[in-house]
């Protein structure tokens, strides 16, 4: 044994003989170079190649890096032995990702890529404006060479794509709003935000069932319509129109919406816009994958049917200026004192912020606007580009009694009250609001909320027979309303061009005597 010992450290010792004279003979330099031309002559008959993703991109960080992190955290499974796990600001959910120095096989279209998470210690820094951390960290990405133009021009753009829908859906809603007066946040917004908690979904939004269907049909086309879009060259936003009396759950659809796609929400007051250059600004700072929202646009702003206003007999200007005003402007009749406060903006501006070129200005938007009284909102606002899908809400039918009556009381109701519901729920024309109010009420008492709910019903349906506020219906459905809606767009259709001189010689002449 003991020579065995002796042996070693003889071979020990003429090794370091050896490397002290290879380092006094070959200097660092002629190592370096030995060591770049042997890498190179590897590289030419190695298959694969290599890409290195780092954290730090000289002094600024590099977002390839976080969305690589993002995106190998949904490939990892949670039984792995060393994982790292993280939870963002905003975020609702914990994220797992590859520990240090670890690695995991990728497949994209058939390709296998292999992802390694390189840490190491970084050196000692030398004078730096911003300290950067004592780790490097970074990831290695090995691809065979024949697979390279495949993997850069569609796996790192997908890798973007797939970290961006990871971190929408991790973060929580965010609520928008304007600022008021127009002024900016510390940050130079212009809009202002908290987490979005509405707890809507269509599951329980009080509405017939195939309604919903089709809405939920249409906001999936939509968000996976990017390639349409594109194809057929049209910007990629769509508009919904909700109207109906009020109470009727106009602003639980827009979060229904909201938390059905994942995008935040934008609740633009138009009271605090001065002009159509700070719309303008406002729709450039919303984000994509959002929605626009604008309650009650006929008492913000006026948009009165000008086809209406002319025939009786009222000044109308060629340019549509239009001045803002109180909530108040329909119920007394006269138009708050928009322009005297500093606020105007013209319904042309309007419509291009919904439809013209700035409307292109971002990706995956849309525009939610909502009204009690449809036919005093201008034809030009409804047409499709603008507002391509309108949705009436209606008062609450039976279907939608089912759902309110599942999601506040949990029970099954027999069909004999059911029938007794079913009798008297159309005539008494009553919101859902309304319903929900003596729902939550008894509560706690499921069948004095049963028997309540069905001696409202009854009052409020003799009484609308008495007074004749039912109008008649063909099959059930509130026709009255949408012929309302048809009578706003037959009123927008295309003029001869006889027509469209004779409104602008008149717009002239009110022009000149206003003057």
């Amino acid at each position: 044994m003991k020579e065995y010992w002796t042996s070693l450290a003889s071979i020990l010792g003429v090794f370091a003989f050896c490397q002290t004279i290879l380092q006094t003979v070959f200097p660092p330099e002629l190592r370096f170079a030995s060591a770049k031309l042997l890498n190179r002559i590897f590289n030419c008959f190695s298959t694969y190649c290599y890409f290195e993703i780092t954290e730090i991109d000289g002094v600024n960080t590099n977002e390839l890096y976080n969305a690589v992190q993002l995106y190998l955290s949904s490939s990892v499974s949670i039984t792995g032995n060393r994982l790292s796990l993280t939870r963002a600001v905003n975020s609702s959910a914990f994220t797992f990702g590859l520990a240090n120095n670890d690695s995991i096989v990728d497949t994209f279209n058939g390709v296998n890529v292999v992802w390694e998470h390189v840490v190491t210690q970084r050196n000692s820094q030398t004078f730096s404006w911003r300290p950067l951390p004592d780790e490097k960290r970074g990831f290695t990405l090995r691809i065979k060479k024949n697979h390279k133009h495949l993997i850069l021009n569609s796996y790192l753009d997908y890798i973007m794509e797939k970290a961006s829908d990871i971190r929408r859906k991790n973060q929580d809603r965010l609520l928008y709003t304007n600022s008021r007066g127009g002024s900016l946040d510390s940050r130079g917004h212009p809009w202002e935000s908290v987490p979005f908690k509405h707890p809507s979904t269509f599951d329980t939004l009080a509405m017939d069932p195939e309604k919903k269907k089709e809405i939920m049909e249409d906001l999936i086309d939509f968000a996976n319509g990017q390639s349409f879009y594109h194809k057929t060259g049209r910007a990629w936003k769509r508009g919904y129109l909700l109207y109906g009396p009020p109470g009727t759950g106009k602003s639980s659809m827009i979060a229904a919406m909201a938390n059905f796609l994942g995008y935040d929400i934008y609740d633009l007051e138009l009271t605090e816009v001065h002009n159509n250059s700070e719309l303008r600004k406002l729709l450039m700072k919303t984000s994509s994958k959002s929605i626009i929202v604008i309650e009650d646009i006929d008492c913000s702003i006026n948009l009165s049917n000008r086809k209406k206003n002319k025939n009786n007999g009222s000044a109308v200007s060629s340019v549509n200026s239009v001045s803002v005003s109180s909530r108040s402007y329909y119920d007394t009749g006269v138009g708050g004192g928009g322009e005297e406060n500093g606020n105007s903006i013209t319904l042309s501006g309007l419509l291009n912020f919904t439809d013209g070129l700035w409307s292109c200005c971002g990706s995956e938007r849309i525009f939610v606007f909502t009204t009690n009284h449809i036919e005093k909102l201008d034809p030009a606002l409804l047409r499709s580009g603008r507002m391509d899908m309108h949705i009436f809400m209606s008062y609450c039918s039976m279907q939608a009694l089912k759902i309110l009556l599942k999601n506040y009381l949990g029970v099954d109701l027999d069909d004999s009250v059911l029938k007794e519901l079913e009798e008297v729920i159309e005539m008494a024309r009553m919101t859902p609001a309304d319903i929900s109010e003596v729902l939550i009420k008894n509560r706690r008492k499921k069948e004095k909320a049963v028997d309540e709910l069905l001696e409202i019903l009854k009052v409020r349906g003799e009484r609308n027979g008495k007074n004749g506020d039912v109008r008649e219906k063909d099959d059930g459905d509130d026709d009255e309303e949408e012929e309302q809606e048809k009578r706003a767009l037959d009123s927008d259709s295309p003029k001869q061009e006889s027509e469209i001189e004779d409104d602008c010689k008149e717009g002239l002449e009110e022009e000149e005597k206003i003057k």
